[in-house]
């Protein structure tokens, strides 16, 4: 399995890490966890030994594969400015055990907020993204049922998230990007249009897509909650629309089914397209990320088709 992340990997302060009684068992490259960060992980488990470093490299958090005695384990960690530890860790504390109680997501072992580090039980399943898996209706009907578990568990009225969301899709287009100028112009002219109503959140993963599912056996399992937050129900599509759910339709009827509704109000789902679209093509141009770009651009021009 390997895990998705938000970016490089273990050591630092002269800990590339798997500390047995001050000794190093096992070294990757410097970098990426600090001494502060080493030195908790010492404390937590001494005798930790790296097996893989499934960081990403677009940002700062690092995540390895790791074991601590016959425990196998997942290490995150992160720069003090980064915010996917903290979103993590609240998630955990709130909301994940309804998914890890049944075995269906990881367990929160260890966590230091100040620090910007949490270790969470290792998953054993295949990632879903690019195998026969993320073709196979049966796992997104699973995943619409966990889905619906996660989002079950509370909800509030929130007055103000629209205009947040505004806000937050105009500091994108303020930003560095290479949408071209009239579409932009275009883009501003939409999220000016947009309402300000009052908005029901529920609790949302976030990024809840074949990328962060696992299949094992006939079980899908669910990972990374480093952008958990609250969200309305609806948000959990945009991404799958764009992509797995593109000719696709039965793949979409099996989500809708497992999750039991489609919660989808056009005006609203038009909004959280184009917010999806603007942030993918303006996120991904700033860490370098051409592909993900590129699908940023062809998702922007498929929502101005849509208004």
């Amino acid at each position: 399995m390997r895990a998705r992340a938000d970016g490089p990997g273990l050591a630092g302060a002269g800990a590339g890490v798997g500390v047995v009684a001050g000794r190093v068992r096992h070294v990757l490259e410097p970098r990426g966890v600090s001494d502060e960060q080493a030195t908790v992980l010492r404390q937590w488990a001494p005798d930790l030994q790296v097996l893989a470093d499934w960081s990403w490299g677009l940002t700062d958090t690092v995540v390895l594969h790791a074991r601590t005695g016959a425990r196998e384990v997942v290490v995150k960690a992160a720069g003090p400015g980064n915010h996917h530890i903290g979103r993590e860790i609240a998630a955990h504390r709130q909301w994940v055990a309804a998914l890890s109680g049944r075995g269906r997501a990881p367990r929160l072992l260890w966590t230091d907020q100040a620090a910007n580090l949490l270790v969470t039980e290792h998953l054993d399943g295949e990632l879903v993204l690019g195998t026969r898996a993320e073709g196979d209706p049966s796992t997104y009907a699973q995943a619409g049922e966990l889905l619906a578990v996660l989002h079950a568990q509370a909800s509030h009225i929130d007055e103000d998230y629209e205009r947040q969301q505004n806000a937050r899709t105009l500091q994108w287009l303020d930003g560095p990007h290479r949408i071209d100028g009239a579409t932009e112009v275009e883009l501003r002219a939409h999220v000016a249009d947009f309402p300000c109503q009052a908005t029901v959140l529920v609790p949302t993963h976030g990024d809840w897509q074949p990328r962060n599912w696992l299949r094992h056996g006939d079980d899908v399992r669910v990972i990374d909650f480093g952008r958990a937050d609250w969200r309305p129900a609806h948000t959990y599509f945009a991404r799958l629309a764009a992509q797995q759910f593109r000719g696709r339709p039965d793949l979409e009827a099996a989500f809708v089914h497992g999750y039991g509704e489609d919660p989808r109000e056009p005006g609203a789902w038009r909004r959280s397209l184009l917010r999806e679209a603007v942030g993918t093509a303006c996120w991904a141009h700033q860490v370098g990320d051409v592909a993900f770009e590129a699908r940023g651009h062809e998702m922007v021009a498929d929502v101005l088709r849509l208004t």
